[in-house]
């Protein structure tokens, strides 16, 4: 298979690369052979031996009915063709990012060059196949392009057309007829996906082996949930012989109960009887239905880590600290994925065009975590009184809004009028800029009033302002501050009657001296009257 044609630069295993190879098919599909496109079908009829067994050649490197069951499960089994699809097009959802690592300038264009290649965006999809079945194949047709050489063509490969080394299960070679070790791989020639979803040997990793018993357990419990729906509801019917019933009798009742759910009708003989038994309740759900929930949840947990955001979740809460859970694995996903890109295509690419290097750049596929945006945007207003310098760039890029260009129509506060408005001469809503003027007029009052005065109320209130506090912070410090002098406002009224009450004699008379000169409430109404107009200068201020 290797070109006599070959270059002193090595591959990732550190053989050679071949230069020639680099521009033809090595893994092409055959009619016959080990490569054939034409396979039986292992999921019809599969029983626990069946599948055991399976299993069992798998492991030993013999994979090649374990990834035809693996590729039926996803056309059979829906609910864990759903688990795994939205799995790997979470994986394909990340964007994919170019780190420098100290490279030179004109390397790193190179390679964000090649990644921006639609090709690319999909070869990675097609490699996320590995999270099911163990490993993923993609083969690259070089050519030289727009000055490099590089992957023109990436093409998905059916895993069965690849087999693992005898010895150690973990290396990956070409599958051929005649062969029962395979070929080696060319180098720089396949991106060869093995995503470590557990510890193990790649066969073992694949999410479809552990899925495949509830593959069987759900298929199972499918057939006997139709079989009992076909008859559940049917009156139970029942014959009666008599004890001198003969042999003949008896056949004739059994084939008139057979008979009577299809035909609507039977004879009998004279002296035996059918009777009808309603069948009532909701059993088949609750066992059948039951199970199979059972066997998603487990391959939810399987396959996404958790339950709440595809199954019924109970509790915002709980989804949310299921969903980190989803997310721990989406970051492992796309470091791993990211790893093969930088082992199989990114360093060859680099070293095919660019010669050896000390520092090579690097893909990434980095999953950012989700901003709460309330929690944001309340930080960032509460911060910027106190000097708080923000980008609007970098707020916009975290709440997801683009940045505005000429003539945009722009959003403005409720309480400012529109540039147009402010210049277009007539009022057209008088009632409302009354409104505004008056409230205006009376802010003034009340903050000359505030500067003027020396209470308690006003100068915390001035304290306040400094730091813009909103319209209830206001109010709440202005009636924290009313309190202050609470003594000398409440003598004029406590002290006449405390002095009245020493002095006199008898009840009548306490009353009497009370009615002539009693308790002097005018500071008191004063401070409330004046705390009621700051009051609600502050709340027509913050209307």
């Amino acid at each position: 298979m290797v070109s006599s044609r070959t270059s002193s630069i090595l591959g990732p295993d550190g053989r050679p690369i071949a230069i020639q190879t680099l521009s033809e098919e090595v893994a092409t599909p055959t009619v016959a052979g080990v490569r054939r496109t034409h396979e039986e079908r292992v999921a019809s009829g599969l029983t626990p031996e069946r599948l055991g067994a399976i299993l069992r050649e798998a492991a030993e490197g013999n994979a090649r009915n374990y990834l035809t069951l693996a590729e039926e499960m996803e056309e059979r089994y829906l609910h864990y063709a759903s688990q795994l699809q939205t799995r790997r097009l979470a994986l394909e959802g990340i964007e994919v990012t170019v780190e420098a690592n100290g490279a030179a300038a004109r390397i790193v264009d190179a390679v964000t060059e090649l990644i921006q290649d639609d090709g690319f965006d999909e070869a990675l999809g097609n490699l996320t196949d590995g999270i099911s079945k163990g490993y993923a194949v993609v083969e690259m047709m070089w050519e030289y392009e727009r000055k490099a050489l590089r992957p023109v063509t990436y093409i998905e490969r059916d895993p069965r057309f690849f087999q693992l080394d005898r010895l150690a299960l973990r290396e990956l070679r070409l599958a051929v007829d005649g062969s029962i070790d395979g070929e080696e791989l060319p180098q720089a020639k396949f991106l060869r996906h093995m995503p470590r979803t557990k510890m193990g040997l790649p066969l073992r990793r694949g999410m479809a082996r552990p899925a495949a018993w509830a593959y069987l357990i759900q298929q199972f419990t499918l057939q006997d949930w139709a079989a009992f729906s076909e008859v559940y509801g049917m009156p139970l019917r029942v014959g009666k012989y008599n004890a001198n019933a003969s042999a003949g009798d008896k056949r004739t009742l059994l084939k008139a109960v057979a008979s009577i759910a299809n035909d609507a009708a039977a004879i009998i003989p004279q002296g035996m009887d059918i009777e009808f038994h309603e069948v009532s309740g909701n059993n088949g759900a609750a066992v059948f239905g039951g199970l199979l929930e059972y066997v998603d949840k487990q391959i939810s947990k399987l396959v996404v880590g958790q339950t709440m955001t595809s199954d019924d979740g109970s509790s915002l809460g709980q989804a949310k600290i299921h969903n980190e859970v989803r997310l721990d694995i989406l970051r492992a996903d796309g470091k791993q994925l990211a790893r093969t890109a930088n082992r199989d295509l990114i360093r060859p690419f680099v070293d095919l065009n660019f010669g050896p290097q000390e520092h090579y750049p690097t893909v990434q596929l980095l999953v950012p975590d989700p901003e709460d945006v309330v929690a944001l945007t309340d930080a960032v207003a509460k911060m910027m009184p106190f000097g708080l310098r923000v980008k609007q760039a970098e707020i916009r890029e975290k709440i997801g809004l683009s940045d505005p260009v000429d003539g945009d129509e722009l959003l403005i506060a409720t309480n400012e009028a529109p540039a147009e408005t402010k210049k277009a001469g007539p009022k057209t809503a008088p009632a409302n800029d009354d409104r505004k003027s008056k409230t205006a007029a009376l802010s003034a009052i009340v903050l000359d009033h505030k500067r003027a005065c020396r209470c308690g109320a006003c100068t915390a209130l001035l304290a306040a302002e400094a730091g813009q506090p909103d319209a209830l912070d206001q109010v709440d410090a202005l009636f924290a501050s009313a309190a202050d002098d609470w003594e000398t406002m409440a003598r004029p009224i406590v002290q006449p009657i405390v002095d009245i009450l020493a002095s006199a004699g008898s009840f009548e008379e306490a009353l009497k001296l009370i009615e002539a000169a009693g308790p002097d409430a005018s500071k008191m109404a004063e401070r409330l009257s004046r705390l009621t107009a700051i009051a609600r200068g502050i709340g027509d201020i913050a209307d």
